[in-house]
């Protein structure tokens, strides 16, 4: 297999793959330093050239694959390799999923842990994807419409990707048609966000450009023919403004309706997000009475915590906190639900706030919440549940909690972000007095590794 190489300098090396690492690359070694090679696994020896600087290693791209090492499969979409949104679908799924859980495991590795913490993996479907945010940019008379390419500001033009639910796919080709219109010729760009809801799609377009007269036509007209419930229209870091309203996009959580602020983040997938529900259900003590839920976003784990205890829910995007309040007071459930607009990485909820709750759930960006969990150490909360879109930070915050007397029970490793690097977590922390009543020490290995791959 040969793979045109672009031009330019660069030093020609060969190398041989020896890990896949943490994004999805193959990572060989060359002077002591780790080579990243997309599109590659472990066992693949190759020549390449070095084309640039990353994570303290180099960059490489193929110039010839001279042997293939075992697991490789022939990638299912033909995007694969310049679009940056999936980066291991070359690999066998036995291998993947072995790669997929070890991220987790070396991530608390690094920290200290044992690595046996961590459970089975659980996978979701390609093909469930119901929240997208898609590149668009204008080129003359020419729309592009899809992802970014790896490491770039370039658009790759989508025509079809198989992580994304049959609605988001099909609403790509009269995207593009509309684009033509709202983006007009000037190399104007935007960036759309696109979720799936019983009532139709609900879309949000952030853009420099100027929304005229005809584009407000031609987004109601799109709006009627392609089952869109609601189209809003937003400059970047201002309110959008609802264009079109067919129907409210609302989404379930649990069993209580709730509408969502446009653009709102929500789980990228329905699938995910019932599995996520149910295990921060069942790591909730059967006798919790409160529970603080920070990070809630919308409600997501809220409204189900809620049919069990009472429920604070802290959020720092009023939007969404909004949502959220108007929906338990339309249903009846602000008698179990109280609410706070608050931004926890600037003003975290502290120890003494927290005191005589029973639990906690907490669901950062992939940041993380380390001031957070520097007050969840010192508070007498006996249950923490942890969900985390980045297994560094949280491997990070887990050290703070368990140095500060809470014992890791349990890490859950959740594949929603199917084909890519991206991992959600659920893990369980318990108060070491509260377990020793129950006879489990909590003990862990203190093991720190290093793995160039992250």
């Amino acid at each position: 297999m040969r793979r045109k190489a672009r031009r330019g300098g660069g030093k020609q090396i060969e190398l041989e793959i020896d890990i896949l690492g943490a994004r999805g690359d193959g990572v060989g070694d060359h002077d002591g330093k780790p080579v990243f090679v997309p599109m590659t696994m472990p066992g693949d020896r190759l020549r390449v050239k070095l084309v640039g600087e990353r994570s303290g290693g180099l960059k490489a791209e193929i110039l010839e694959l001279q042997e293939q090492g075992a697991g490789h499969v022939d990638p299912p979409c033909k995007h694969f390799g310049p679009c940056g949104g999936c980066t291991v679908q070359h690999v066998s799924s036995d291998f993947y999923r072995r790669w997929k859980k070890d991220l987790v495991v070396q991530a608390l590795k690094r920290k200290g842990f044992s690595g046996g913490e961590v459970a089975d993996l659980i996978q979701v479907d390609a093909g469930t994807r119901r929240r997208a945010v898609f590149a668009a940019a204008a080129r003359g008379k020419k729309i592009d419409l899809g992802f970014h390419e790896r490491e770039s500001h370039q658009i790759v033009d989508v025509k079809d990707c198989k992580i994304l639910t049959s609605d988001l796919g099909q609403i790509l080709p009269p995207m593009r048609e509309l684009l033509k219109i709202l983006l007009g010729p000037d190399q104007s760009k935007a960036d759309i966000t696109v979720i799936g809801a019983s009532a139709g799609l609900d879309v949000l377009v952030v853009t420099d450009a100027k929304l005229t007269l005809e584009g407000r036509e031609a987004i109601t007209v799109f709006a009627e023919t392609n089952k869109v419930a609601r189209f809003a229209w937003g400059r970047p870091k201002s309110e959008p403004e609802p264009v079109a309203i067919r129907d409210k996009p609302i989404q379930l959580f649990g069993d209580v309706p709730v509408l969502p602020p446009e653009g709102a983040f929500l789980q990228p997938s329905q699938e995910g997000q019932d599995i996520l529900t149910r295990l921060v259900m069942d790591y909730l003590p059967e006798e919790a009475e409160t529970v603080a839920d920070l990070f809630s976003g919308c409600g997501t784990f809220t409204f189900p915590l809620s049919k069990k205890a009472h429920v604070h829910a802290v959020e720092g995007d009023e939007r969404a906190i909004t949502a959220l309040t108007s929906a338990s007071r339309r249903n009846d459930t602000d008698h179990k639900i109280t609410t706070d607009c608050r931004d926890l990485v600037k003003d975290p909820v502290t120890a003494d706030e927290l005191e005589g709750g029973d639990c906690v759930v907490l669901d950062p960006p992939r940041t993380g919440a380390k001031e957070q969990c520097y007050e969840l150490a010192q508070s007498d909360i006996r249950t923490i549940i942890y969900v985390s879109c980045n297994p560094n930070t949280f491997a990070r915050d887990a050290r703070i909690l368990v140095e500060s007397g809470y014992s890791l029970k349990e890490v859950t490793p959740v594949d929603q972000f199917v084909w890519s690097g991206h991992l959600e977590t659920v893990a369980c922390f318990e108060a070491i007095g509260y377990e020793d009543d129950e006879g489990d020490d909590g003990d862990f290995e203190n093991e720190e590794q290093e793995d160039l791959s992250q």
